[in-house]
């Protein structure tokens, strides 16, 4: 235990706080028991550590622990949390939950048993925490934690301090909006960067590495994270990797079930689960369609890439302008908001607004007099009417 907690106190010391995502402030660290759940690769380690460094160094009551390490091969985290609450720990951070077996039920111990303890704890997005066994619903608070926005990527890069706009703000007063980044700042200068290489923090160690890390990360989420899920086949990597590919590389992708079960070799029904395990992974973004039927709940309307960054890493061969901007569009929306695929124009956002995503000559033939509708337009710094520019809509979080 003594050279695990070492080992605890070593990251923390080398880990950086000059930038810390907002999520560390929007987080009530007061709550005994914190889930926070994210892609991996967006940070979720970096953030416990920063919040041990910046609250807990030195202090013997903290700990973090990574449960892939092979300290657990041979302990208990239950026996390891009595001897950490015995020595007069009080706060834990736990990280890399999913590859425990029987995690949530330890943990829903641990926080029954010693009440005086804190614990935070990060999994992959794939991990069900909600619907794990052991009932963590009514214990943990979760936490979603996703990849940059283009907002953040600003403030990180060129030292800007944007925050956040609402939704209902951004799209009642974009003129405004867009005027007052403008005079700080020229959006589109750095738009292109994003879309490449600026979603994920790891362009902070050098765009050199880049695009080896987020295919290492891809390949990790196949290969690492999602064989602990229930019904995934490692057996099958190869043909996960093919339908990856498939997507990629034919983005927005409307599926035909039945010709990509053919085409790919596994049958309708577990292609239709490894959908939905690649976009809990955080690899797909799933559209589906506004009307309810069986369609609705058997497979979704259209397939996007998760992330731009994505796109350029699996497949830089489809990087063509209409499926970047759709990608970027439906991943800053969808993090906070309900997106679907709407009968007219491209997304149907909290069953309220439409819209139709194209260059800066688009217009609004697609949705004409339809009430909330409105053109995002790329290549333009500000919009005018119910024209919005794209780059504004990833100042959403």
């Amino acid at each position: 235990m003594e050279k695990l907690l070492r080992r605890s106190h070593q990251r923390v010391l080398q880990t950086k706080t000059d930038y810390v995502r907002e999520i560390m402030y929007q987080i009530n660290w007061d709550n005994r028991l914190i889930a926070i759940r994210g892609a991996r690769g967006v940070g979720k380690t970096t953030l416990l550590l920063q919040r041990m460094k910046l609250n807990y160094l030195g202090q013997s009551e903290a700990a973090f622990i990574n449960l892939d390490d092979l300290y657990f091969s041979g302990h208990t985290l239950i026996d390891f949390v009595e001897d950490f609450v015995q020595k007069g720990g009080r706060m834990l951070f736990i990280d890399e939950v999913h590859k425990y077996p029987n995690w949530s039920k330890e943990i829903k111990n641990a926080y029954d048993y010693f009440t005086d303890l804190k614990i935070v704890f990060t999994g992959s997005s794939i991990a069900q925490i909600l619907n794990a066994k052991a009932d963590l619903s009514r214990r943990a608070v979760v936490y979603e934690m996703q990849g940059l926005s283009f907002r953040a990527f600003l403030n990180l890069t060129q030292e800007t301090s944007f925050q956040p706009i609402a939704l209902d703000e951004l799209v009642t007063n974009h003129v405004e909006y867009a005027m007052s980044i403008t005079a700080e700042i020229r959006p589109l200068a750095f738009f292109e960067s994003y879309l490449k290489n600026g979603y994920y923090p790891y362009f902070l160690e050098g765009l050199e590495p880049y695009w080896f890390k987020v295919s290492q990360t891809v390949k990790l989420i196949l290969e690492v994270d999602l064989p602990y899920l229930e019904g995934y086949n490692i057996q099958f990597i190869h043909k996960i990797n093919k339908l990856l590919y498939t997507i990629a590389t034919s983005i927005p992708f409307t599926p035909n079930m039945t010709k990509l079960s053919e085409r790919i070799g596994i049958n309708r029904n577990l292609l239709t689960q490894y959908f939905y395990y690649l976009e809990q992974a955080r690899i797909f973004n799933l559209l589906h369609s506004s009307r309810k039927g069986l369609s609705y709940l058997q497979k979704p309307d259209k397939v996007y890439l998760e992330n731009t960054n994505l796109l350029y890493a699996i497949a830089p061969e489809n990087t063509e302008k209409g499926t970047l901007r759709e990608t970027f569009f439906l991943n800053q929306t969808s993090y906070q908001h309900t997106v679907q695929a709407p009968n007219k124009g491209d997304f149907l956002v909290n069953q309220n607004y439409l819209f139709e995503i194209g260059g800066k000559n688009k217009k609004n033939k697609q949705i004409p007099g339809i009430e909330n509708a409105f053109v995002v337009a790329d290549d333009i710094e500000i919009g005018v009417g119910n024209q919005i520019p794209l780059w504004l809509f990833g100042f959403l979080y």
